[in-house]
């Protein structure tokens, strides 16, 4: 068992009112946390394992710039033709009781990767998959799920396809610290890149989005080149930790310490809530979160 010790991330700019505004006026009860998905689409490359990053048009419980994902929608209760783990097997892994928000969490995962990259874990049976998802049909379906003008689920049945639940695994769970005036319930999920489809944004949402070698962001995490490359007012002159969330951070961590997407996806998890919370420091407040001291390759985490 890996031993836990707290880190400490800085908080957004504009995080800092609402944090201060929080310590100031004593503890209230925070706002009910939504539940939300993301997806670490990874694949591996010369260089080590990559994962493929966007950016947001907005500030977001799931970073500026972070992984796919986002809130789960009523069409996730839609039925659905389902190939692999069942939302009871689901639930277990995620440790909840509940098979239908396990079932909801997985959909969503699904729904909003396809949805922000055009990658889509479906196929006509349990050892087939879509081989590819470009061109105007495929960006027409993707706009009009994301639009909600027709359901993921009427995406799917037209077409003749189930979703591939065994192709997506857990891999963390994470609650929005309290002071937030957006919080969500976010799990994590890790995908390997399937063959034949690529990563492509969404035309009328998408702003930046690219493969990057989780490693080396984080051997420069403290510089802004990657906020620089993104081009955004509110990334250019940013660190890593300025333009992410903590379980991003720790995500890419995770990943660029792993020997690979085989072994990073092999690697059996038992899934924990990272709750993090405000902590002051040198006299300014950061949030702080206890997590594994040791990487899945072996090597120690630094801390903060």
């Amino acid at each position: 068992m890996d031993r836990l010790s707290n880190r400490r991330f800085p908080l957004h700019s504009e995080e800092r009112s609402a944090a201060r505004g929080w310590v100031e006026y004593g503890a209230r009860t925070p706002l009910k946390a939504r539940p939300a998905s993301s997806v670490v689409l990874v694949r591996d490359s010369p260089t080590g394992a990559e994962t493929y990053l966007t950016c947001r048009r907005s500030e977001s419980p799931l970073g500026i710039v972070g992984f796919p994902g986002g809130l789960i929608e009523e069409f996730d209760d839609d039925p659905v033709d389902w190939c692999g783990p069942s939302p009871s097997a689901w639930a277990k892994a995620l440790g909840t009781d509940d098979s239908n928000l396990a079932r909801r969490h997985v959909l969503a995962a699904v729904r909003e990767l396809f949805e922000e990259t055009g990658v889509l874990l479906a196929g006509p049976d349990a050892t087939s998959m879509v081989e590819s998802t470009r061109g105007r049909e495929w960006m027409k379906a993707r706009e009009t799920v994301a639009h909600q003008d027709s359901s993921f689920a009427d995406v799917l049945s037209r077409r003749g396809l189930a979703v591939r639940s065994d192709l997506i695994k857990p891999l963390a769970h994470w609650l929005t610290p309290d002071f937030a005036h957006r919080r969500f319930d976010t799990h994590y999920f890790a995908v390997a890149q399937p063959v034949n489809q690529s990563p492509t944004l969404l035309e009328s949402k998408g702003i930046w989005g690219g493969w990057k070698c989780a490693a080396q962001e984080i051997a420069r995490r403290n510089s802004t080149e990657l906020g620089d490359e993104v081009g955004q007012p509110n990334t250019v002159g940013r660190t890593l930790s300025e333009i992410t969330v903590p379980a991003v951070e720790l995500i890419l961590e995770k990943l660029g310490s792993s020997r690979g997407c085989i072994a990073y996806l092999s690697h059996k998890r038992k899934i924990k809530l990272y709750y993090p919370h405000l902590a002051e420091h040198d006299g300014d407040l950061m949030l702080e979160v206890a997590c594994p001291v040791l990487t899945e390759g072996g090597s120690a985490q630094r801390g903060r």
